[in-house]
């Protein structure tokens, strides 16, 4: 192999490289518009379905629990698109089903022995 065909294997290589990293880049960008839509999408029905008072209460769990939060959300759109809500969810109501979708607590007992 000549030095001239190793040039034009590196320049073919390199080229192949910039086009891979190029498209995934693109899909990248792609995916991050996607969840910035359904971000939206969730957002604005939290607001037709949520009195101010439970949505400032879901943002601050948002905070801590971020993943908890998500999964509440979820359910909260879900229940508004089955059509089982028939009013906006209240923050009393809010409470209710944050402890029906927390898990369980564990109790842990030490005993020493003496």
């Amino acid at each position: 192999m000549g030095d001239d065909e190793l040039a034009e294997l590196r320049k073919r290589r390199l080229a192949q490289m910039q086009q891979q990293a190029y498209d995934q880049q693109y899909m990248q960008q792609e995916e991050m518009e996607r969840q910035r839509q359904l971000e939206s999408q969730i957002q604005s029905i939290l607001m037709q379905i949520m009195e101010p008072d439970a949505r400032e209460r879901l943002n601050t769990i948002k905070l801590t629990r971020p993943d908890f939060a998500r999964a509440v959300e979820q359910q909260l759109v879900l229940l508004a698109q089955s059509g089982r809500l028939k009013q906006k969810i209240s923050d009393v109501q809010l409470k209710a089903i944050l402890q029906q979708l927390q898990p369980a607590k564990k109790d842990f007992k030490i005993k020493r022995k003496g």
